[in-house]
């Protein structure tokens, strides 16, 4: 009889496994559909995401400790946070749990249905080897090519997630462009590859020279409460490439370079792949840049950029603008529906916005020819923003003749700024309700633009091509 109970209880046992497993994979699949139809219906005119659903709600817990992981900030740890994670995953999907401690290690994978979950006073620290961090197909300035993997990392998963109150920090040895010594391109810090429904939560990061976080070819993603510092050196925040229906809110962002970065692909490469970015949210964040802007939207932009929102958020320091929308001939493809709503700019060194359609970035070494690699650009619209201090408000001339920017609104801006607007190739152009003071020259000065408010405007030469 001892026999036959404990074999009903083993069946029992495999039984609830199963089930578990099955509603692990069935509900995140049923949310994920709901919010793609979201999504879809979004207008062009005013795109609005919804939240990715990211992670599951996990079913189990496994620390890491339990696996043998040390935290003492010296002993690698890189098996025992793999090993829990991917029982997490075999087990039809939870939760890796990092308690207090500082955990040395090289990349890790996140697998579907899994979330890495970091306790208040944890750290995950990236090794200074190289050869830690595996050779797989990464993007590059807007190029595939061979490189490291990120620390954490993440490919073809679905429903995964990293959720704080802890610390994610790259080590600073691993930062720069490829070089002599490592040719191929250095690990991000976090870079899921091909992912969906992701979600990173309420934990801090800290990496010098390189990405902090990289989502490429992805969709369905929540970026929620992170602080993010890449200080001190060339170094994203936050790099949205090729991805789709992306929810950035509440980050308080200070990089090195920009600190969100949206991008599609670089020559015809990224204009064959066509991988668009589209459906963005950035919302209630903070964002302080040393090198170049908070937001910029190019210049790699083969695949196209479309229906990105800006909202109600703080541009504390650029070094360069608050938002930079660039890109060159050679690229193709397209940006458009750009809005932004409800900002305040102050510590910009170069202004609040400026337009380079005609030389951002480095050129491909197989451009898109002719008219056809000059990108499309329409509807870009800014209203509600205050601007303290702001050497130039706009400077907008970076457009070419052969494709004008169909379509730009600015409307009820206020404070003090040194410059104006400039605008060249502009049509359908709406200048309204336009309060600043303090500017020395003209107000509003053009060349080759229509629409409304323009009346008084100075005039301009054409920019050089």
């Amino acid at each position: 009889m001892r026999v036959f109970r404990r074999i009903d209880e083993d069946l029992a046992r495999r039984s609830f496994l199963k089930r578990a497993a099955r509603s692990l994979m069935a509900a995140p699949v049923a949310s994920s559909l709901v919010n793609r139809t979201t999504a879809q219906q979004l207008p062009g005119k005013d795109p609005t995401p919804a939240a990715a659903p990211g992670a599951p709600r996990p079913k189990l817990t496994l620390n890491i400790r339990d696996f043998g992981a040390s935290g003492d900030g010296m002993t690698k740890d890189t098996a025992a946070i793999q090993q829990a994670i991917d029982r997490c995953w075999v087990l039809g999907g939870g939760e890796a749990l990092v308690p207090a401690g500082t955990y040395l290690t090289g990349a890790i994978a996140l697998r579907s249905n899994t979330t890495l979950r970091l306790e208040r006073e944890a750290t995950i620290l990236g090794t200074p080897d190289f050869a830690d961090y595996p050779v797989t197909q990464v993007r590059w300035e807007g190029k595939w090519i061979q490189g490291r993997a990120g620390l954490i990392y993440a490919m073809d998963a679905s429903h995964i997630g990293v959720i704080g109150p802890g610390k994610i920090a790259g080590n600073p040895a691993l930062g720069g462009r490829p070089n002599a010594q490592n040719p191929l391109r250095h690990p991000a810090l976090i870079e899921p590859i091909g992912c969906r429904d992701i979600r990173f939560e309420d934990f801090s990061t800290d990496y010098r020279l390189m990405w902090s976080l990289h989502p490429t070819y992805c969709e369905n993603i929540l970026i929620k409460n992170l602080t993010m510092r890449s200080t001190g050196g060339n170094g994203d925040g936050i790099d949205i490439d090729s991805s789709k229906h992306v929810r950035i809110e509440g980050c308080d962002i200070s990089t090195g370079d920009d600190c969100i970065s949206l991008k599609s692909g670089r020559g015809m490469e990224g204009y064959s792949l066509l991988r668009t970015t589209e459906d963005v949210l950035i919302t209630n964040c903070t964002l302080a840049d040393s090198i170049f802007a908070c937001i910029g939207i190019g210049s790699e932009t083969s695949g196209g950029i479309r229906n990105v929102r800006i909202e109600h958020t703080r541009f504390t320091r650029a070094r360069t603008f608050a938002i930079y929308i660039k890109s060159r001939p050679g690229r193709g493809a397209f940006i458009e529906d750009i809005v932004a709503d409800d900002l305040d700019v102050s510590g910009a060194s170069g202004g609040f916005l400026r337009f380079n359609i005609l030389g951002s970035g480095i050129q491909d070494q197989e451009p898109v020819p002719g008219d056809e690699g000059i990108p499309t650009i329409k509807n870009l619209r800014f209203s509600n923003v205050r601007v303290t201090d702001c050497p130039v408000l706009v400077d907008g001339t970076g457009i070419h003749p052969n494709k004008p920017l169909d379509g730009f609104s600015l409307v009820n801006v206020t404070g003090t700024c040194a410059k104006g607007i400039t605008l060249a190739n502009i049509k359908k152009a709406e200048i309204r309700d336009i309060k600043v003071t303090g500017y020395a020259g003209p107000l509003i000065a053009i060349h080759n633009v229509t629409g409304t408010g323009l009346d008084g405007a100075a005039s301009i030469d054409p920019p050089r091509l």
